[in-house]
């Protein structure tokens, strides 16, 4: 397997540096798998711009992470497992929900429920949801339109998911707790 460089703003191809910069200044350190997709700064700059327009649905911190956190697990990506297990509980997602959604179980909050189910459902099934579907996410309190956002943070995922799955990097001292073995 090839061994992918964990690039820094000053390693990094010119074209990916001010996404490194940015997410520095977002999280306080440029995350691994981030690092690593800077090898292609098509692929970096337009999962940066993807994240930095995520925060401007109407899902909370909490349920933007748990949708995350979903798309992760359904893709079998442990870095990335790790990385929104403890951004979901730093951003107020209960203990019990991500719990559930590490497990590939569904929260018991209805509403994060329907948002996990709905990840799910659109990874699942390439994206052919059908009535029943819809009905979940509604009927977890989200208005209709709201599901195009949640394609949005399929996209988001779908960059880092597979880039993990691919390169697997290291995981960062801070994500350590919430490390995840597939639920083996």
């Amino acid at each position: 397997m090839t061994t992918f460089p964990i690039h820094t703003a000053e390693t990094a191809p010119e074209g990916s540096r001010e996404a490194l910069r940015a997410l520095a200044g977002a999280f306080g350190l440029v995350p691994n798998l981030a690092a690593t997709m800077a090898g292609s700064p098509s692929l970096i700059s337009t999962f940066v711009a993807a994240f930095g327009q995520f925060g401007g649905t109407g899902f909370t911190d909490a349920e933007r992470q748990v949708l995350l956190l979903s798309n992760a697990v359904a893709n079998r990506c442990a870095w990335a497992v790790a990385f929104h297990s403890t951004l979901a509980l730093a951003r107020g997602a209960p203990t019990a929900a991500v719990q559930a959604v590490r497990r590939g179980e569904l929260p018991a909050d209805p509403r994060l429920a329907a948002l996990a189910a709905t990840t799910r459902a659109f990874i699942d099934k390439r994206g052919h949801l059908d009535e029943a579907d819809l009905k979940t996410f509604t009927a977890g309190g989200f208005d209709e339109a709201r599901i195009l956002d949640v394609i949005t943070g399929l996209a988001i995922s779908t960059m880092a998911n597979y880039t993990g799955n691919l390169a697997d990097p290291p995981l960062e001292q801070p994500f350590e707790a919430q490390s995840w073995n597939g639920g083996q």
